[in-house]
């Protein structure tokens, strides 16, 4: 039977935390007593854990042998900012699919409430990564960076891989760059970055172009921000495993 696997909010080498909604619904719900044995994930790392004690706003656990787990794809997500209800529905997704980090970015095109707005949403994006992150039984949980203008999160790019997906591009297909690309820089990281509905600006593109980004198409199909996402993500999989 698969054990339940749970994220420590604190941890030390060989003892680790639940706290807040974690610990209520371990405590409340699971009813979780000392001697149970879950999986837990602290630093990084997973661990076969056991319940040594238990309240209603903290659930502590001694951390045993570390088990094997999968790692997080080296792939940075550069997501434009678009209707939050789709947003929060690509960033649940792209967790599962095992991305290592998002970027959501204040785009030319982004619609002016939303980009208002997204500042108040991080927390809320955080916490569903979280939950994706749980359960998909991930050991790691994706960093999510505040959202960022564009021009900002181009000139802070350090990935050595940098791919577009532009509604221009008809002929570069995504899979040739990844299968180039991957085995040209290894394990190093691929950023991959996806525009707001309406797409990328001139101007936009200019400054993609500048930074050595490498366009690319998806097929011939005008895909959804979000589906355009997934679907990246998911032909990337293929190559950075």
């Amino acid at each position: 039977m698969t054990r339940r696997r749970w994220i420590a909010d604190h941890w030390t080498s060989d003892t680790a935390t639940l706290t807040g909604d974690q610990a209520v619904h371990l405590a409340r719900v699971l009813r979780a007593e000392p001697g149970q044995i879950f999986d837990v994930v602290a630093g990084g790392f997973l661990h076969r854990a056991e319940v040594i004690r238990v309240s209603e706003d903290e659930v502590a656990f001694t951390l045993h042998e570390e088990l094997e787990s999968d790692s997080a794809l080296p792939l940075h997500l550069l997501l434009a900012v678009f209707k939050f209800d789709h947003m929060e529905w690509a960033i649940e997704k792209a967790t599962e699919l095992g991305v290592s980090r998002m970027t959501p970015i204040l785009a030319r095109r982004t619609e002016k409430h939303l980009a208002q707005a997204a500042a108040k949403r991080a927390d809320r994006w955080r916490r569903i990564a979280l939950e994706a992150s749980k359960q998909s039984r991930r050991t790691t949980i994706p960093e999510i960076a505040e959202p960022t203008l564009l021009k900002s999160a181009l000139e802070q790019e350090v990935s050595p891989v940098r791919i577009l997906l532009s509604e221009t591009e008809q002929a570069t297909a995504l899979a040739k760059v990844l299968a180039s690309s991957a085995r040209q820089a290894g394990d190093e990281s691929v950023a991959l970055a996806i525009g707001p509905e309406g797409g990328w600006t001139p101007e936009e593109m200019a400054l993609f172009v500048q930074h050595n980004w490498q366009p690319v198409t998806l097929g011939p199909r005008i895909l959804r921000a979000e589906t355009a996402a997934i679907a990246a993500i998911a032909i990337a999989s293929s190559h950075l495993t």
